[in-house]
């Protein structure tokens, strides 16, 4: 293993080793810390998925420290931690409290900030986040039921979850490429600051940041920098591209979409498949239990599953109608049900034969892989920017597509499906 990482959510996770992988990297996504320790001899990268995003600062940072352990004892020359495109957080965390443990376990007294991924819209410019021409505060984020962003200053952001100073690389440093951007580095480190958020307009920004921080034990950012990585290993003579890293064996069986998201993309992408094929609401107000209403949902849908047809279960929502649910079952609640119901789906489908799954949201695909007992995901081809194809390590095999809730073209799960038809 050249590069371990660190992922706070599961398909973020993902998201990351898509771009490993599409540098030339074998990579391998396990499902929280693995036990086996031959899985850091099978890949150039390995990805330690967690559920840590919106827990609770602390346990956050002892999942992300064991994950660290786990990680250099397999030989990681460098550690990654991969957070959302847009910044995911509160004024407590998660961002930065993990950030600050990692770097006082490395021993090391700088890193870089920098969420931004351009294929999906995300810059960042003079330290502020965008989201397409919209500034992050003033984006569908701002209303998110666990992390709503109303500041796109990230300076700003990051400096309330640390107790470290955090300085800005500008875009006319970074426009000057990579030894530019070195001497940036060295100008703040030699200033007292820790963090350097760095400004991105363009994937070629991406590369020359990924090249500037080759030396560095640690990096904090979104899947973007990773475009940049691979080629130092190759540089270094530790890797030689691969290219049929993405390459996944061919899977058959019967295809569900389970989209749990609530994110103005994910709605888009369920009225558009809504209108095409079988399409199941899932009600957390009925005063059901989650087994109840999965199996509810399953009854509805077992003559089309049965029949081959694809059926789409869906509990995403505008934010009215999640801010009802939440003033009614109290958000922790609704959120725990609404994963309990997608984890009982899951299983009941896969017990009916189905083989390809495609899952929308974080907090749906943690619970989805967990339910499945799946420990380790080999990557695939990428479905859209930042979203491939998996394949779960271990029987019965499942192909799994574990898509962001705001990534995605409208027609993704047609999409998805007809890559691994």
């Amino acid at each position: 293993m050249l590069l371990g990482c660190i992922a706070d959510d599961f398909t973020g996770a993902t998201d990351l080793a898509s771009m490993l992988v599409a540098g030339g990297m074998r990579t391998i996504q396990t499902i929280g810390v693995p036990r086996d320790r031959s899985l850091a001899d099978a890949a150039d990268a390995v990805v330690v998925a967690l559920k840590s995003r919106t827990i609770d600062p602390a346990e956050a940072v002892a999942q992300s420290l064991a994950a660290l352990v786990w990680l250099r004892a397999g030989g990681a020359r460098q550690i990654y931690f991969k957070y959302c495109s847009t910044f995911d957080s509160t004024g407590r965390g998660n961002i930065g409290p993990v950030a600050d443990a990692l770097m006082q376990a490395l021993g090391t007294d700088f890193t870089i900030a920098c969420p931004a991924l351009p294929a999906n819209r995300r810059t960042t410019y003079r330290g502020h986040l965008f989201v397409g021409d919209e500034l992050l505060s003033d984006s569908s984020m701002r209303q998110h039921p666990l992390t709503p962003m109303t500041d796109a200053n990230l300076v700003r952001v990051l400096g309330r979850q640390t107790r470290h100073k955090v300085g800005l690389v500008a875009y006319p440093e970074v426009a000057g490429g990579a030894q530019r951007i070195r001497t940036a580095f060295e100008r703040l480190r030699s200033d007292g600051v820790r963090y350097a958020i760095v400004d991105v307009l363009c994937d070629e920004d991406l590369v020359a940041i990924g090249a500037a921080c080759a030396d560095l034990p640690l990096i904090t950012a979104g899947s973007g920098v990773a475009l940049g990585l691979p080629q130092n290993f190759v540089r270094l003579g530790l890797l030689s591209a691969h290219t049929d890293a993405a390459r996944l064996p061919s899977t058959g069986g019967l295809a569900a979409v389970l989209a749990g998201s609530c994110s103005e993309a994910t709605r888009r992408q369920v009225a558009t498949m809504a209108g095409r094929h079988p399409a199941i609401a899932i009600d957390p107000l009925t005063g059901a239990g989650a087994d109840a209403l999965a199996s509810a949902a399953i009854e509805r849908a077992r003559s089309d599953i049965v029949a081959g047809r694809v059926v789409l279960f869906y509990s995403s929502a505008d934010p009215g109608a999640v801010a009802a649910v939440q003033e009614k079952l109290g958000s922790g609640h609704a959120a725990a049900l609404i994963e309990g119901v997608f984890a009982r789906l899951a299983q009941e489908l896969v017990a009916l034969g189905v083989r390809r799954l495609v899952v929308a949201g974080g907090e749906t695909s943690g619970a989805v892989v967990q339910a499945l007992g799946v420990q380790a995901l080999a990557i695939g081809a990428a479905i859209d920017p930042g979203v491939p194809w998996t394949m779960s390590l271990g029987e019965p095999r499942i192909a799994l597509a574990l898509k962001s809730g705001n990534f995605g073209a409208d027609d993704f799960f047609d999409k998805a499906l007809g890559m691994m038809s």
